[in-house]
């Protein structure tokens, strides 16, 4: 072996194109990038979104709507998967630990505890937030809520 005969491996490089050398290339004259024109000159780099002078997509559909920015969004859980949490594994607490560990919440999430189905266990509740229905579910059934 000398430096003669080494060579990149196998599928290690790309064939890549040789622009601006020379016309002999086939490659060389206006080197692939036409003639005349912006896209011809260098230094050109378009917006994202431009359509050569045409309205921008972006720009023609209609906007309807409000999103406040200051909007807090919360990750709902309700009684019936908690009620479902507490009789697979036995739990008195259901704070927010828990409802992460088994899948239920992301650690940046907010909770808030909803009202739908029922809950029959006595379990202390630890969130952000609960509805109305969701306080008196917990509340009927002897546990108690926390908020956060």
């Amino acid at each position: 072996m000398n430096l003669s005969n080494l060579k990149p491996a196998e599928g290690s490089t790309k064939n890549k194109k040789r622009i601006g050398r020379g016309t002999g290339s086939g490659r060389g004259g206006t080197s692939t990038r036409g003639h005349k024109g912006a896209g011809s000159r260098s230094g050109n780099s378009t917006k994202i979104g431009f359509e050569g002078g045409q309205m921008p997509l972006q720009r023609r559909i209609p906007k309807v709507g409000f999103k406040s920015i200051n909007r807090v969004e919360y990750v709902g859980v309700n009684l019936d998967v908690l009620q479902g949490l507490v009789e697979k594994f036995n739990l008195t607490t259901v704070n927010f630990d828990t409802l992460k560990e088994h899948g239920l919440v992301s650690k940046n999430d907010l909770v808030k505890i909803l009202g739908r189905g029922e809950l029959k266990a006595k379990v202390e509740v630890t969130a952000h937030a609960f509805t109305a229905t969701a306080q008196k579910a917990i509340e009927a059934a002897g546990g108690a809520i926390v908020k956060l």
